[in-house]
């Protein structure tokens, strides 16, 4: 089997960040969200399956490399995985939660405006289909939860004891 393109392999970084996604915002739900942010972190994560979805139908029009973009994908996700375990421990509280989410989000939007730029010389329909709808979604996830981080922030002690 060939080798994955650059292209190909930011798919699957894209579709991987996807799954993580959905996974951190399983976690971070359990961390006692307001009843504002629950029901946003919910169509954050409807939106993050959508775009896995979506990306795991564009994946299999590559010509005899959809398992490996897959493979891709799932080695992204481990990844993040491992990040959130790292970053969120027993004592992590909800604005925890919502930092972690803010530095995953600001990787989204990268890795989705590195693949539309690689598409810039690709030029595939595909990409450029799928860029056009889920950049924007990341931008506003990233906006999201970058303001919730700030709301919960102003809400906290700073001279209260960690």
């Amino acid at each position: 089997m060939a080798e994955l393109t650059n292209l190909e392999t930011k798919l699957g970084e894209v579709i991987g960040l996807a799954m993580a996604a959905q996974v951190s915002i399983d976690r971070i739900s359990k961390l006692s969200p307001p009843p504002d942010l629950a029901k946003q972190m919910k169509q954050m994560r409807s939106e993050a399956a959508a775009a896995e979805k979506s990306g795991t139908q564009l994946a299999a029009t590559f010509d005899g490399k959809k398992s490996k973009i897959m493979a891709e994908a799932r080695t992204v996700k481990k990844k993040g995985g491992e990040m959130l375990k790292t970053y969120l421990d027993r004592d992590s509280d909800i604005l925890d939660g919502m930092e972690f989410m803010t530095m995953a989000e600001a990787g989204e939007v990268g890795h989705w405006a590195v693949l539309e730029t690689m598409n810039k010389t690709a030029k595939h329909p595909g990409i450029r289909e799928i860029v056009k709808v889920q950049l924007p979604i990341q931008k506003r996830h990233l906006k999201d939860v970058s303001t919730a981080s700030v709301v919960l922030a102003a809400k906290e002690d700073p001279n209260a004891e960690a």
